[in-house]
């Protein structure tokens, strides 16, 4: 491929000096006047280095841009299909085990009206909650079975390379493993000493705090570019005791 690739460099290289010789050639012949000829050569060579410069500087930081814009639609599909599979369920299931919920509830209810400053102030408020979660054996239990259904599909998400570019999401991912695996290794969680859940408790807070920050953000870019994503979102807010996805 490598090979391949040089050839066809190499090629292109010669065919557009061959044309460039060509054209100068014609202007030589039809015009005569080398002395002009000449001049004009020179002229252009000596322009070269600023063509280089406007190319490499404003149509490079372009394609630079437009690249990132296009990585950044194919991360969000991907942190969206987390949210459908995963993150949205998880979520409702701490959120609802939140001592603390009624604090924060009102700054998470997301509507159409919000701009950019309500994210920003909203993101700036929740660093101020501890994100608690107040879980037993049971609800340990309940969540064991739940990352285990979806690991398969968890590992599938590690797997694509799109993720290496958004480190808060990958952080994310690596707590939600990191609870899967803790949990898969208990046997009888009703027997689990006081010590053990609240171990376990500490693992499941982190996640609820990196994944409530997450889909904050992901509500953000959904209502800037996809108005009938962020629509559906909006009804399916798992702290809205109001939202429901029926249409009325």
């Amino acid at each position: 491929m490598r090979i391949s690739l040089r050839t066809w460099e190499v090629r292109l290289g010669i065919v557009l000096v061959a044309v460039s010789v060509a054209i100068y050639g014609v202007k030589y012949l039809l015009l005569g006047d080398p002395e002009n000829t000449y001049q004009y050569i020179f002229n252009a060579l000596g322009f070269l280095p600023m063509n280089v410069l406007l190319v490499t500087l404003i149509l490079n930081q372009l394609l630079s841009v437009r690249a990132k814009r296009e990585r950044l639609d194919k991360l969000n599909m991907v942190i969206g299909t987390f949210f459908s599979e995963v993150g949205t369920g998880l979520l409702t299931y701490l959120s609802n085990r939140d001592p603390d919920l009624a604090g924060v509830r009102p700054d998470l209810v997301v509507t159409d009206a919000w701009t950019p400053e309500i994210f920003s102030a909203v993101r700036d408020r929740l660093r101020q909650h501890r994100c608690r979660v107040a879980v037993d054996a049971a609800d340990l239990l309940a969540l064991c079975r739940y990352l285990t259904e979806r690991r398969a599909f968890l590992l599938r998400l590690l797997e694509n390379p799109v993720l290496l570019e958004h480190e808060s999401f990958t952080d994310l991912l690596r707590a939600v493993f990191h609870l899967t695996e803790e949990l898969e290794r208990r046997g009888d969680f009703a027997a689990l000493p006081a010590s053990d859940i609240e171990h376990l408790a500490g693992d499941v807070e982190r996640v609820y705090g990196r994944l409530i920050g997450e889909w904050l953000a992901y509500m953000e870019y959904l209502q800037r570019n996809y108005p009938y994503l962020f629509s559906l979102a909006l009804r399916s807010n798992p702290f809205d005791e109001t939202a429901s996805p029926v249409v009325r």
